[in-house]
């Protein structure tokens, strides 16, 4: 960074750049539906998410794939490119969590800035650059910084989102601490923790991502303990100056919106105990319903897809992705679930390549027993709501494919 950028005088501010103009989105459409339809899962949708050739049946859940934040992220993120055809476009990270969409971008020159740190790519931006804020948003003084750059800003984040926001605000305004359910190291939990702190930055959050944390920050509440170990245990997911014996005294549940949704609610449940334990009364303790809808319902249409018996379940998406995370785990606890980035996951009937999210690595599993010989199989499919619908085509190509049935069949559907 030269001494010139670095007392420079802020830029102006210049407001949120609306790129939705008719024109531009008409184009948009079209290009979107190029990279990301499925003319397969279209038809497959319109004949009950089930289909059986031969002796092999694929299941899709009934809801799947890309979210309305998502489809809006990414839009938004293409008609930059057409409403400012010549100037650099930088995003903040990722738009989603999905390595083919975030490549589709690469392609049209949009440039990742990193998101852990501010960095001196920063620095560089100029008035004439345009940020292109993710779905997950982006922590304050990452926003900050972007200002005082003066440069354009498209801002794609979800609406369920800023809605955890508003609700953290108000936490800090009132005095309240945010206990956040997320992976403190997620991009949206560390947007949102930026806005815990509040307008004036004194509010305090701690981010709790297991019912093992829970227990242990219930167990404090209510008996106290020992600060230092607290602390410990908690680094990287505090407020600075987090002081457990003074800030668990008035608590607000929020959480990671696409958090598993069974276990936000229990988190919920006995940090409320926790406080009326102490105190004989919940006063001191607040709660707000924050989970994505969209994260809920694919979910639950997956719950409702484990009701039909089937011989493994496929999960397609990144493997980044948190509300495809939590896909797997419910479908692991029923019958073989593999998580799987895309088709060329699946490399033979003999091998298949996916995410154990147990392990935090790839590994490759032989599944021969379910899918070789004559036998009927039913096949499950699902997929995150960062995860596109020629992705999960691609997935129910390879396996009829596998399974001796050409692509040409799939069409005449």
């Amino acid at each position: 960074m030269s001494d010139a950028s670095a007392n420079a005088a802020p830029k102006p501010k210049k407001p949120r750049v609306n790129v939705r103009r008719p024109d531009v989105m008409e184009r948009v459409a079209a290009e979107v539906a190029v990279h990301f339809h499925s003319s397969i899962v279209e038809k497959l949708k319109d004949r009950g998410g089930k289909v059986t050739i031969g002796n092999t049946t694929v299941l899709l859940a009934q809801q799947f794939g890309f979210c309305y934040g998502v489809e809006r992220a990414i839009d938004l993120a293409y008609a930059s490119r057409r409403v400012f055809p010549e100037n650099r476009i930088f995003l903040i990270g990722e738009i989603i969590h999905n390595p083919d969409v975030n490549h589709q971008l690469r392609e049209m020159g949009i440039v990742s800035l990193p998101w852990q740190e501010i960095t001196p790519d920063y620095d560089d931006l100029t008035e004439d650059d345009v940020i292109i804020v993710p779905a997950f948003g982006a922590p304050t003084h990452f926003m900050k910084k972007v200002e005082e750059r003066g440069s354009y800003v498209v801002d794609t984040t979800c609406g369920d989102v800023m809605k955890v926001w508003r609700r953290v605000r108000n936490y800090a305004k009132e005095g309240v601490t945010s206990l956040i359910h997320g992976k403190a190291n997620h991009e949206e939990t560390r947007a949102t923790s930026s806005r815990a702190l509040g307008e004036k930055g004194d509010g305090h959050y701690l981010v709790v991502l297991t019912l093992t944390d829970t227990d242990y920050v219930c167990d404090y509440i209510r008996h106290g303990g020992d600060k230092e170990e607290f602390l410990r245990r908690f680094e990287g997911s505090t407020s600075p100056g987090f002081d457990p014996d003074l800030h668990l005294q008035r608590v607000g549940v929020a959480n990671q919106t696409t958090m598993l949704k069974s276990e936000t609610e229990e988190i919920q449940r006995r940090f409320h105990q926790a406080i009326a334990d102490r105190d004989g009364t919940d006063t001191a303790f607040q709660v707000f319903d924050t989970i994505c809808g969209a994260t809920q319902e694919r979910q639950d249409a997956l719950f409702e897809m484990l009701r039909t018996k089937m011989d493994l379940l496929l999960v397609v998406g990144g493997y980044n992705s948190s509300n495809t995370q939590h896909l797997v785990e419910i479908g692991e606890k029923s019958l073989p679930t593999f998580f799987i980035r895309d088709a060329s996951c699946i490399k033979s009937l003999d091998e298949i390549v996916h995410y154990d999210l147990h392990h935090k690595q790839e590994v490759s599993s032989p599944y021969s027993e379910l899918l070789l010989g004559d036998k009927p199989v039913t096949v499950g499919i699902t997929a995150g709501a960062s995860c596109p619908n020629n992705l999960i085509e691609e997935t129910i190509v390879k396996v009829f494919s596998l399974r001796g049935v050409d692509h040409s069949e799939l069409e005449r559907l």
